[in-house]
């Protein structure tokens, strides 16, 4: 797979934001670590995350397309571009240009070194980029059924999500809006550090407008002024036939609302699959204990077993021995993302009865004799028959 962010995800040059979130979605759901069997995986799946959280960022794609990949990713290790969430600060804190840890310089420092000046002559708004919102994480449980056959699953979940009340502007609209006083409308606050490379200029966000750029003298009541509230949504997420438990689903756009007009974050599901009843599952396969009599496994039969498709037919020969196992092919769980099944594995128990009747009695006092045992059946003769099997 080419390095080339765009041929990673196999869009033109010129494609639009949602051409590469739906390239993307494609390229995850064959590379994902959790559902693609292709030994390297994990990798193509890192590119392709990668790819994507540059190409949809603006300012980064701008970056991206001006310096090349080379160059690009030679910026991203010695300082890295501050996307609001975490930041990137080299050792001991310092961005990798000379510029401060995260949040401080980040993506506009990167920029003004290779290009000169800011972007369209300089003047802040660092701190009202778009940003993209946090991923949330919930969990699920579904039966092994429904692992089975796969399901659209409803669920509920409580998130983030923009202010109906005051439209996520943290005010009401009636409230007076000016220009903030501590950075005079950029958004951002700049400091100049001397530092051993020279005279670098940090930028961080402004504390009083949150990077705003402007403040007002009215609070919304419903969110406090965050312009956010907790909601409870319900939604509707497509569980595949064969997941297992431990692995994640990913909805794309369902996490928390992002900043400054960004994109939504994803909402991740952990998936956990109730332990059944009557199977036991290991990977793609099944196991069953299905009970049988001993005139069934001395003779021989043909029997009904349940599986997740139905009853089906298995022929047990005569002279079968307790503990012995059957394979139905192709009657285990659908492996993800395949057509294949894995096999339900029958294992048979030979059931001694607690009691005989007086012919039962008869019946295997003669088995005995026939077979030159002498037994006395008041003195425990069908404990010493179960035992020789």
């Amino acid at each position: 797979m080419s390095e080339d962010f765009y041929d990673v995800l196999g869009v033109s040059r010129d494609a639009s934001e949602d051409e590469i979130k739906q390239a993307y979605r494609e390229k995850a759901s064959k590379y994902h670590p959790d559902v693609s069997d292709e030994p390297d995986a994990e990798e193509k799946f890192k590119k392709i995350k990668t790819a994507k959280e540059v190409l949809t960022d603006e300012e980064k794609r701008q970056a991206y397309d001006q310096m090349g990949h080379e160059r690009f990713e030679e910026a991203e290790k010695r300082g890295g571009f501050d996307d609001g969430r975490g930041g990137a600060g080299g050792p001991g804190g310092m961005g990798g240009f000379g510029g401060g840890g995260a949040g401080a310089g980040g993506f506009e420092d990167i920029f003004e070194q290779f290009f000169g000046g800011g972007r369209g002559g300089g003047g802040g708004g660092g701190g009202n980029r778009p940003r993209q919102g946090r991923n949330l994480r919930t969990s699920m449980e579904i039966t092994l059924e429904e692992a089975y056959e796969g399901v659209d699953k409803e669920f509920t979940v409580t998130r983030p999500e923009e202010c109906e009340t005051c439209g996520g502007e943290g005010h009401p609209p009636e409230a007076e809006v000016s220009t903030c006083p501590e950075c005079n409308g950029a958004g951002e606050v700049r400091q100049v550090q001397q530092t051993p490379f020279g005279r670098v200029q940090q930028r961080s966000t402004c504390r009083r407008c949150g990077g705003e750029g402007e403040v007002a003298d009215q609070t919304c009541g419903t969110c406090g002024g965050d312009g956010i509230t907790q909601n409870e949504v319900t939604l509707t997420v497509e569980v595949p036939a064969g997941i297992k438990t431990g692995q994640t689903l990913r909805m794309d756009g369902e996490g928390a609302p992002g900043e400054n007009n960004g994109p939504p974050g994803d909402l991740l599901i952990d998936v956990e699959v109730q332990e059944h009843e009557e199977f036991e599952r290991d990977g793609d396969d099944l196991h069953y204990n299905q009970p049988i009599s001993f005139p069934q496994a001395v003779f021989g039969d043909t029997i009904e077993v349940p599986t997740l498709d139905g009853p089906k037919k298995l022929d047990i020969p005569e002279g079968t021995q307790s503990g012995e196992r059957f394979r139905l092919k192709g009657l285990g769980m659908p492996k993800l993302r395949s057509r294949r099944n894995g096999h339900l594995y029958v294992t048979v128990q030979v059931v001694t009865p607690e009691s005989l009747n007086d012919d039962q009695k008869e019946a295997l006092e003669a088995f005995a004799e026939a077979g030159g045992e002498e037994v006395d059946v008041s003195e425990g003769f069908f404990e010493k028959i179960k035992n020789s099997f």
